[in-house]
């Protein structure tokens, strides 16, 4: 079973093609992108373990030399040590700016190494092959690299398009069941910002998806793609539509800030509990009816999924240290914190026009 979402961006554009069995088969979607039969691959550790031989067979089968390098697992790998390590790496390797570059991770790697990659000999191609349902449903798609900095996450990066990504859904088997919901919390941010129908399934079909059922992981993937793909090609450097898939990471990017980017708080976790705070946000400015919060947690807390600041293990900052971590946010325009909020499920919008107070009653009752 297989469904491809083009990304149209011309002279950039490029398939995302979501299904099974594409390990084994990346040597016969990437052969046609070389110019010499070799590619260099950079994962982590723990992706390394699981995907990285049937990677290499896959290539090898279709006459594709590789070499690999691993990193450490996790958010802090997303820093400047370990990009010049990668940088150095490849150059060892004498990548040039014909070769391909392939990432086989979750966010991070994706991130991290579409960064190398941007800034490599001012630009060379590469590959996703993301491993993690957050990466196949978000990071992996749209051009966003990057690091972070003691200032914040993702605040150091390039717009930077793959050439392709291949998204295997038989790897989302291998996560565990706190990895999964992390990145169902981008999924369902999709449903939430801008597709009431889609958010409708997923109440439906949730527990499906969780539970292994591929075709309705096929499904979610693909949905989740070609809304970020349709918003990617209308506004490719965030100057004003893009900036709605950041439902909930003003709130997000705090928290984990607020958590040292450790394994406290994952990334679509936090993507959660901010989707729940926007609405909760938007319900006490009157943007929306306070059932609609309610529904939002409660498809939330169903899935088994963090919504509240008290889910989050460990103390936090409190809400006028957190709101401070929040003018940190790449969304700050000429001094003014920007939100995603909604006036109703599917239905989000732009606004600089946030009070402080009400942000931090939110915070407070959170």
């Amino acid at each position: 079973m297989r469904e491809t979402v083009h990304v149209n961006l011309p002279g950039r554009d490029y398939d995302v093609v979501i299904g099974t069995g594409l390990l084994a088969e990346a040597g016969a979607h990437i052969a046609p992108l070389l110019k010499r039969s070799r590619v260099v691959v950079i994962s982590d550790e723990t992706v390394a373990a699981l995907h990285l031989s049937p990677l290499q067979e896959g290539l090898h089968s279709h006459g594709i030399d590789s070499a690999a390098m691993t990193l450490p697992a996790g958010e802090a790998t997303k820093s400047w040590p370990h990009l010049m390590t990668c940088i150095d790496w490849l150059l060892d390797q004498k990548v040039e700016r014909g070769d391909i570059v392939v990432a086989l991770g979750g966010g991070v790697i994706g991130d991290l190494v579409g960064f190398a990659a941007a800034i490599l000999r001012r630009g060379v191609r590469f590959v996703q092959m993301p491993t993690s349902l957050l990466a196949q449903v978000d990071s992996s798609v749209g051009g966003k690299t990057g690091i972070n900095a003691r200032h914040g996450k993702n605040l150091i990066g390039a717009f930077h398009q793959p050439s392709l990504v291949l998204a295997d859904v038989d790897v989302l088997g291998t996560l565990n069941a706190r990895d999964f919901l992390a990145g169902y919390g981008e999924v369902v941010k999709y449903g939430l910002l801008g597709d009431a129908a889609f958010f409708e399934w997923l109440e439906g079909q949730g527990p499906a998806l969780a539970a292994g059922d591929v075709p309705a992981r096929i499904e979610a993937v693909r949905r989740s793609v070609q809304m970020k793909a349709d918003i990617v090609a209308r506004d490719e450097t965030e100057q004003g539509e893009r900036a709605l898939l950041n439902l909930g990471h003003t709130f997000c990017h705090a928290l984990e800030a607020a958590t040292g980017y450790s394994d406290r708080l994952y990334h679509g976790e936090g993507v959660a509990v901010g989707c729940a705070l926007a609405f909760a946000l938007s319900a006490r400015l009157g943007l929306c009816s306070q059932e609609e919060p309610s529904r939002v947690r409660a498809h939330l807390r169903a899935m088994g999924m963090k919504t509240d600041l008290a889910d989050i293990d460990g103390d936090l900052p409190g809400p006028q240290a957190l709101l401070e971590l929040m003018g940190q946010d790449k969304k700050v325009v000429n001094g003014q914190l920007r939100f995603v909020l909604a006036r109703g499920i599917g239905d989000a919008f732009v606004t600089g026009d946030v009070p402080p107070e009400a942000v931090l009653d939110v915070l407070r009752d959170a």
